[in-house]
């Protein structure tokens, strides 16, 4: 590996950490729906969060980063307010955006069984049995569960749900994980 990109692996990675909802209150809180695990870590008072549209582009004519100034639970919802936006009508603004922390390129999550988004992109796919499927493109994050995009050796894209009886094994350090393939999940089900 060259300088440049022993340089370039060392940038920070964008981690989508949350999306915000409605604005709550008449003093500038939000709800949250988290995209973590470690929300009293994400989430900690003074806090910079980066925010990207839904296409992931930075916001129009908004900041484009705010510093958490609060974060409790209300009934089954986490409210966050931010330094700067001190009202409803300002809460209201930032309705759908994702929060976005930058991470280390070295930091794991707590858990062991727990990934990173950028961790995943790009880990060679095997079946159980050894056959080479493609890479992971893409992480998607559902409302019920998290699925991996791969993209097959043809050129195809399918959906794996990112769930322990699918995905038995992830090695990261190794660069691969491995595939429980069932019946229409790598390959197309033949019609008869």
């Amino acid at each position: 590996m060259g300088t440049t990109d022993r340089a370039a692996s060392q940038q920070p990675v964008q981690l989508v950490v949350g999306r915000i909802g409605r604005a709550h209150g008449i003093h500038g809180e939000v709800s949250v729906e988290p995209r973590t695990d470690e929300p009293g870590r994400r989430f900690a008072e003074g806090v910079r969060l980066q925010l990207r549209t839904p296409d992931g582009d930075p916001p129009h004519a908004r900041p484009d980063r705010l510093t958490v100034r609060s974060c409790r639970r209300h009934q089954s919802r986490l409210l966050l307010g931010f330094a700067g936006i001190d009202d409803r009508t300002a809460a209201e603004g930032l309705h759908g955006l994702a929060l976005v922390a930058e991470v280390d390129p070295s930091e794991r999550p707590e858990d062991p069984e727990e990934f990173y988004d950028h961790q995943l992109v790009g880990l060679e796919v095997h079946t159980t049995e050894g056959t080479a499927i493609g890479t992971v493109a893409e992480v998607l994050h559902g409302g019920g569960q998290d699925l991996l995009a791969v993209r097959t050796t043809e050129g195809r894209e399918v959906l794996v749900p990112f769930v322990a009886a699918l995905v038995p094994v992830v090695d990261v350090a190794a660069g691969r994980l491995e595939v429980a393939d069932r019946p229409g999940l790598l390959s197309p089900l033949d019609e008869e």
